[in-house]
């Protein structure tokens, strides 16, 4: 006599990649780094590190993660090629003070599906709405009936070199925007990876995971992620800023001595 077999268990239905199902009574998220320290010597080509984390959502509501990573500040300095009588020449510098040396965006989806423009701009989140400062040499104007308005000397050519700052960034990728750079892994588990390049700045760098509902930020988490020098390029990097008089005085010995070492080298030869 054969029994019968059991019935199949009932067919489990996964949820969808953006939404998550927490296991508390906040909406929040919690990430981290697999390595909050890079260390820069000659043999550096560049590093990629994993940042995760988990969405904690109590509800059926989706989710969206964006994560932003933003390097140090630095000065930018900018020339424009102008035709001046049949001759092309560089235009009057200009220098951007305080754009980020490194600035990448991943996010679960596009971030205009995610929040609208008022939102991204006010947290800055998206290349669209970094916050570069304007070059230091600025007007105050009244406009639209409001006194003491800023403006930059540049006027409407503003916008362009802004734009030059971006794209000159983005080809030498230091700002990269990934609109499916977060992805979930499991229920409520997610993952991005941030690469590094070998001209990567040294110095802090800030990341902020963000958590979107219906277009509104609802939670964030904030992490630090060192890169620094390491071994006798540090030492010489430090050198040189603390005694520039010093080490340019021995680049110049040394570059003579060399050129005087060759010439007597090949003399011989």
């Amino acid at each position: 006599m054969i029994a019968a077999l059991p019935p199949p268990p009932p067919a489990i239905s996964a949820p969808a990649p953006e939404r998550s199902v927490g296991t508390t009574d906040q909406v929040r998220v919690a990430a981290a780094l697999t390595d909050a320290r890079v260390m820069v010597d000659s043999s550096f080509r560049g590093a990629s590190i994993v940042l995760y984390g988990a969405v904690f959502n109590p509800g059926d509501q989706p989710a969206d993660v964006v994560v932003v990573v933003r390097g140090p500040d630095g000065p930018v300095r900018l020339v424009k090629k102008t035709r001046n009588t049949g001759v092309w020449l560089n235009s009057r510098p200009v220098l951007f003070e305080g754009a980020p040396g490194f600035y990448m965006t991943a996010s679960t989806r596009p971030l205009p599906d995610i929040a609208d423009f008022g939102q991204l701009r006010r947290l800055g989140v998206g290349v669209d709405h970094l916050r570069i400062n304007a070059p230091q040499e600025s007007r105050t104007v009244t406009r639209y009936g409001v006194r003491d308005v800023v403006v930059s000397r540049l006027g409407e050519d503003y916008l362009d070199y802004r734009r030059a700052v971006i794209r000159l960034r983005e080809a030498a990728a230091l700002y990269n925007t990934d609109p499916d750079g977060v992805e979930f892994v499991d229920r409520g588990l997610f993952r991005a990876e941030v690469k590094l390049p070998a001209v990567a700045p040294t110095g802090r760098y800030f990341a902020e995971v963000w958590l979107f509902q219906d277009g509104q930020p609802v939670s964030v988490s904030n992490l630090t992620l060192t890169v620094e020098k390491v071994g006798f390029e540090r030492d010489v990097f430090e050198f040189a800023h603390r005694r520039p008089w010093t080490y340019g005085l021995l680049c110049v010995l040394l570059a003579a001595f060399t050129g005087w070492a060759a010439s007597r080298l090949f003399r011989r030869q």
